[in-house]
């Protein structure tokens, strides 16, 4: 359930005086998401999300995210765009909370990507990153390999609740992971968190990608092993080949990745497992029963850390490594 403040009409009106969008005519909670409160605004001027930044979010990376939004959507990429205010401002306040107010994007993300999702995927996130180079706003990894370690303390001592001995598989994974973590290679903005329900469809085609809340600035590359974990692994946690050939093959199609970056992917892929099996730990052992915090199994993510580990080249994803250079 992603309705973590609740609002009520009045407020809202007050609100939604401060916009030029129409008269309201209905609002309801929308229940998917994790980090922030969202709900489905319908005026008679059309349909807006309204969003409520909730504790996990900085109220002064907003700027960035919003500001990157408008940047994407001018160079072609399908996205929400914020609403300003009639003064101007595109952050108000409800609720005690950090608002926003942005465009409606017809479509659904899909339950079981196929090949042809994954292909599309591809395309999208190439299409991402060459329209993000251009973009003037930095925003640090606040989740990067750096980030890692100090999270990881946070449940070291009781990772062995989840499963025994995952405190010293882990361990073991993050040093190795710190020493050979790529420098030097092709960074810009990432989105960062680019898993299928991030993603719409309509009508069998990419609607438009959703959710820029964790987006920074961090190795392009990155962003692509996120998508190989999010997208190409199956419900019995094998990888999907056919699916990782179709993603990597439409990403290079538009941004041809170098020799070092294809020389990186494995150690990317394992990182971003890392990354995500790590915040889904603390949830998992740390935010109390009966909180608003959705918790995911840990353990979907140390099953890929564990196939990472084994692979020794991008050709194990399905990349033609003759075509990387």
């Amino acid at each position: 359930m992603a309705v973590y403040t609740d609002i009520s009409e009045t407020e809202l009106g007050a609100f939604l005086a401060r916009y030029a969008i129409g008269g309201l005519l209905s609002y309801k909670g929308i229940a998917e998401g994790v980090e922030n409160t969202n709900y489905l605004l319908r005026t008679d001027k059309g349909m807006f999300i309204l969003t409520l930044y909730e504790k996990r979010v900085d109220r002064n990376d907003l700027p960035f995210f919003l500001d990157l939004m408008r940047h994407l959507s001018r160079r072609g990429v399908n996205c929400p765009l914020p609403v300003p205010q009639t003064s101007g401002e595109l952050v108000g306040e409800l609720a005690g909370r950090p608002a926003a107010i942005i465009t409606f994007l017809e479509g659904m993300w899909m339950r079981r990507p196929t090949v042809e999702h994954c292909r599309a995927l591809g395309s999208a996130l190439a299409s991402l990153h060459l329209a993000g180079l251009d973009f003037e706003g930095r925003r640090k990894n606040a989740l990067g390999v750096r980030a890692w370690r100090p999270l990881w303390q946070l449940s070291r001592a009781r990772a062995d609740e989840v499963e025994e001995g995952l405190a010293a598989e882990t361990e073991a994974d993050l040093e190795l992971l710190e020493g050979v973590w790529p420098r030097g290679l092709p960074e810009g903005v990432i989105h960062a968190d680019l898993f299928p329900d991030n993603v719409f469809f309509l009508k069998g085609r990419l609607s438009g990608l959703i959710d820029f809340y964790f987006a920074c600035t961090d190795i392009l590359a990155y962003d692509l092993a996120i998508c190989l974990n999010a997208w190409c692994f199956e419900r019995d946690h094998s990888f999907n080949l056919t699916k990782g050939r179709a993603l990597l093959q439409a990403y290079m199609d538009a941004r041809p990745l170098s020799a070092d970056e294809a020389a990186a992917l494995p150690v990317l892929a394992h990182g971003a497992a890392m990354r995500f099996m790590l915040t889904r730990l603390y949830d998992w052992l740390m935010v109390p029963e009966g909180s608003f915090v959705v918790k995911k199994d840990p353990m979907e993510y140390v099953r890929r850390m564990r196939f990472h580990r084994q692979v020794k080249s991008a050709a194990e994803y399905g990349l033609a490594l003759e075509n990387a250079g």
